[in-house]
């Protein structure tokens, strides 16, 4: 029996390290819980194409939508611990926590943390004949009119909702919320004249707001962005306490090997460190995360934040998503 007994563990011990060292072996799929074309897909696939050179394997973006990403992130959460299912989600990991009170999936203990990719930053934008001409304008005008006037967003848990209901809450105006299938018919809505402000992040409306069929009014960051110099922060404006980016990370199912987590940060570490990745993001108005963000401890770090920081603005909101 002692024989027997050594030899099993003496196998485990060689089957770990060779498992690890062999991953990956095959296909991995990189879920988005949202639809293709959308922001945090567009991150995903500038992320996911390097990741793949370095591993050797390829890593094919899988669009689950739905009910303000739970869905995909909750086929993660079930799927095998194996290093083959990885997730990459936005701050809607966080709020999740709240927004749902009946969630199938514990967010802080489902998974395990591979790293940080990017910190979008979010952009206050509305229709392009709106009438206030600048920031200022736009705080006394929404305050006055805010009862007549709609807000868009792509649905309960996008990123859109919530940069939408943090201005709300900086304004202490309620708005008219338009909720939408996707930050896609939120934006054609948007750009037709149908609704009249949005909040959403740079990878979406960079494009619109170049080619002047929207306007642009604040940055939601500490400082302007290089790529709209003369777009005012909104604290510059007035508006304090309103402060958000649309943080994205990478997780794998609970269970999953350390050493497969590591190897996968290891090889986001690389994609972030492109110089290719590092453009392209700069062209949608955002950057890669540093090498000390792309980390599982910097992840879970954010999300044990992130969770505490939105707790409160959703409950005081009274909206839930189910």
């Amino acid at each position: 029996m002692k024989k027997l007994l050594g030899a099993l563990c003496a196998a485990t011990m060689l089957t770990a390290p060779a498992f690890a060292q062999d991953y990956p072996e095959r296909q991995i799929t990189m879920v988005v819980p949202f639809s293709a074309g959308g922001p945090t897909d567009t991150v995903a696939r500038l992320v996911a194409e390097k990741m793949s050179a370095d591993l050797g394997q390829q890593i094919v973006v899988e669009n689950v939508g739905g009910a303000g990403g739970t869905l995909g992130a909750g086929q993660v959460a079930k799927a095998d611990p194996d290093g083959y299912t990885v997730l990459l989600h936005h701050i809607g990991m966080a709020t999740a926590a709240t927004l749902y009170r009946n969630l199938a999936y514990d967010t802080l203990n489902a998974f395990e943390y591979v790293g940080l990719v990017t910190e979008v930053p979010m952009v206050v934008v509305a229709r392009k004949d709106f009438e206030p001409t600048d920031f200022k304008g736009f705080i006394d005008y929404v305050k006055a009119n805010g009862d007549s006037l709609t807000l868009a967003n792509a649905g309960i848990g996008a990123a859109s909702h919530l940069c939408g209901m943090l201005l709300m809450q900086a304004l202490e105006t309620p708005l008219v919320t338009v909720p939408y299938k996707g930050t896609g018919p939120a934006m054609t809505d948007l750009l037709g004249g149908q609704t009249d402000i949005m909040c959403d992040q740079t990878t979406n409306t960079t494009q619109q707001i170049k080619g002047g069929t929207i306007k642009a009014y604040a940055v939601t960051t500490p400082e302007r962005l290089p790529l709209f110099p003369d777009l005012p922060t909104a604290e510059e404006s007035g508006l304090a306490n309103f402060e958000v980016s649309i943080w994205h990370g990478i997780y794998t199912p609970k269970g999953t090997p350390a050493e497969v987590n590591e190897r996968l940060s290891k090889s986001l570490q690389s994609a972030l460190a492109d110089e290719g990745v590092a453009k392209a993001m700069a062209d949608l108005g955002t950057a890669p995360s540093s090498a000390e963000d792309g980390t599982p401890a910097a992840l879970k770090a954010k999300l044990e934040s992130e969770i505490a920081r939105w707790k409160p603005v959703i409950e005081a909101a009274g909206v839930y998503a189910d």
